[in-house]
């Protein structure tokens, strides 16, 4: 299934979070013999994919909880990030992870002991050893997390450019994690990611000095392609960039809370109370 997308060129919604954009066209399959059947088995896969995601968010929001989807290509430093993310929210947030992997716990196992719940998901145990998560399986690790306890769940993706971006899984928002090791050229050539992101975290800049990096060149190309999006500059080695990055979690969080809180002050009602 990781082969097959949807190029969905209105996924951010107005509001937080996103739109699943379930009249999306599933790409160009002309060349094809088998067209119009494989846009019908993928038309399927979609909208199955969303009504789980539904669901997901749901309980999200039954629980309070802030949902991040983190995505990147592998070896971008996303785990790294995420030790140095924990280690600085875990007096604010009570955070969960959702630890996304082919095979192996290794990372999950980098995560562990900073105050996070971490449920492990590998894709080879019963997901086909796919190249992304998708609804169903972050389904599947939710009850492994004690979301009634937690404040903020981050999605560590499996690393690609590719099929992440192409499967909701429930969340309000999306990062990504881009190292400045992978070219300029990237949001060009893999735009659907890059597009469906609400922010983007410029990684590595440490290495900036050493590189033959034109990152004037790197930002044009991202406003080429997502003009809206924030940027943050980010190094995991030295810890540049990620009090921004927790502040940007925190200020999501917020947001998110005073959103949920707005039906119940406009009626006249305190959060969690009853109407009389």
């Amino acid at each position: 299934m990781g082969r097959f997308h949807r190029h969905d060129e209105n996924h951010n919604d107005p509001g937080n979070g996103h739109g699943h954009g379930h009249d999306a066209p599933v790409g160009d399959h002309s060349g094809y013999t088998t067209g119009s059947d494989r846009i019908e088995i993928l038309e399927r896969i979609f909208d199955e994919n969303d009504q789980t995601a539904d669901a997901n968010r749901a309980d999200f929001d039954q629980a309070d909880v802030l949902a991040v989807n983190l995505m990147s290509s592998p070896g971008a430093g996303k785990t790294a990030l995420l030790r140095q993310t924990l280690m600085r929210l875990r007096n604010h947030l009570r955070v969960g992870i959702v630890e996304g992997d082919i095979e192996t716990s290794i990372d999950a196992d980098r995560l562990t002991g900073l105050g996070a719940e971490v449920a492990l998901l590998n894709t080879a145990n019963g997901f086909g050893g796919e190249c992304h998560l998708d609804a169903p399986m972050v389904r599947s690790a939710l009850p492994r997390l004690p979301l009634g306890d937690l404040d903020l769940v981050i999605v560590e993706n499996v690393g690609n450019l590719v099929c992440p971006a192409e499967f909701h899984v429930g969340e309000h928002n999306r990062a990504m994690v881009y190292s400045i090791t992978e070219g300029e050229e990237k949001p060009l050539k893999y735009p659907v990611m890059f597009r469906s992101v609400d922010l983007v975290l410029v990684n590595k800049v440490d290495l900036l000095p050493h590189l033959d990096f034109d990152i004037e060149a790197f930002y044009r190309n991202l406003r080429n392609v997502n003009p809206g999006v924030e940027a943050i500059e980010t190094s995991a080695r030295t810890g540049s960039g990620i009090d921004l990055w927790c502040s940007w979690l925190t200020a999501r969080h917020a947001e998110l809370a005073a959103a949920r809180a707005l039906p119940a002050s406009a009626a006249g009602i305190s959060p969690g109370a009853s109407p009389a």
